[in-house]
C-alpha cells in the first residue's frame, strides 16, 4: 500500500493520509480483513505525528472502511463494493453533467478541484 503525503497541500495531513488508504482499499491493493501498520508504525515511516494517523484511522472508520480493535490495530472491513459504489456515482455525475450541458472538461476541472 503506498501513502502519498504531500506537506505543501492545503488539505490537512490526516485527510491525505485517509484518502491515500481509501484509495487502497477501492483499487483492492488491500483486502477485507487485511491488518493495517500500527499507527506508531505508519506515523514513523511517513514522519507523521502518530495522533495525525489516527485522525485518519478514525476517519476511515467513521466511514465504514476500516475497524479499530484494541490491541490488534486497524482491519479492512470494505471490500471490492467500494470501487463499485464510487463507479456508479461517477455514472450518475456523468449522466447529470451531460443533462445540464457541461462538457467533459468541466466536469474534469470540478472534480479536480474538489480532489485538491
Amino acid at each position: 500500500m503506498l501513502i502519498r503525503i504531500d506537506a505543501s497541500s492545503s488539505v490537512p495531513l490526516y485527510e491525505q493520509f485517509a484518502a491515500s488508504v481509501r484509495g487502497a482499499i477501492a483499487d483492492g491493493s488491500v483486502s477485507p480483513g487485511e491488518r493495517l501498520p500500527s499507527a506508531r508504525d505508519l506515523a514513523a515511516s511517513l514522519d507523521l505525528n502518530v495522533h495525525t494517523v489516527l485522525r485518519g484511522y478514525q476517519q476511515l472508520r467513521d466511514d465504514g472502511l476500516i475497524e479499530l480493535r484494541r490491541g490488534r490495530g486497524a482491519v479492512v472491513t470494505a471490500d471490492a463494493s467500494v470501487r463499485s459504489r464510487l463507479q456508479d456515482a461517477v455514472r450518475g455525475l456523468v449522466s447529470e453533467a451531460k443533462r445540464h450541458g457541461m462538457s467533459a472538461a468541466e466536469l474534469l476541472d470540478l472534480v479536480k478541484k474538489e480532489m485538491s
